[in-house]
């Protein structure tokens, strides 16, 4: 029977603290799950953006690069992502700012759909999937 290496949860202070049975990310077989990211200020857990899908992009991709921070990781080995919009139209915006962290050498693949809600009214989610250097 083969051995797998056990997963590792990735906990960090710099990032919202999970609000049910999960882990802000997973490390396992050399790869870091990254768990859906929103706009929360990891602080006071209070929603940043007032709705402004901008603002809202740039809390949760700032979220998003302390919890790969926290694993040893940075934007540049994040090699799968999935963008949920609350709107479609919000696209360009998100896109843009999405492109100033992982716009440089190979971006990451990626889906986006829009769903019919996210927690707490968000605009955005961002999950990614990161190879681990060796």
């Amino acid at each position: 029977m083969a051995s797998f290496p056990v997963p590792q949860a990735v906990v960090t202070a710099a990032a919202p603290a999970p609000v049910g049975p999960y882990n802000q990310a997973v490390l396992a077989g050399g790869l870091l799950f990254c768990s859906g990211q929103i706009a929360l200020d990891p602080a006071t857990g209070a929603m940043v953006g007032d709705g402004d899908v901008e603002l809202e992009t740039r809390q949760v991709l700032a979220n998003l690069q302390a919890v790969l921070a926290a694993a040893g990781c940075t934007p540049q080995q994040v090699v799968r992502t999935t963008v949920f919009l609350a709107d479609l139209t919000d696209f360009a915006a998100v896109n843009a700012i999405y492109g100033e962290v992982f716009g440089e050498g190979v971006s990451p693949a990626r889906a986006c759909v829009e769903v019919a809600a996210l927690p707490k009214a968000a605009r955005v989610e961002i999950d990614c999937i990161a190879v681990l250097a060796s």
